[in-house]
């Protein structure tokens, strides 16, 4: 189960995502790690899925 928390300060994760927090609002993850090895990422943010997509050259593109 993963777990993800700005209040408390901590990340917990059967895959141990690294994390950082530049501040109490602002938390940093390695794209690496949050894409999985894969391409291709769908987001589900209030009932719309997002793709997070890694391209060719490395950039990464967030499309609806």
């Amino acid at each position: 189960m993963n777990s993800l928390s700005h209040l408390g300060h901590s990340c917990t994760s059967t895959t141990q995502p690294t994390c950082n927090f530049l501040s109490a609002n602002t938390m940093r993850v390695e794209s690496a790690q949050l894409m999985g090895g894969q391409r291709m990422l769908e987001i589900f943010h209030f009932g719309v899925v997002y793709r997070l997509q890694t391209t060719r050259s490395g950039k990464l593109i967030l499309t609806k």
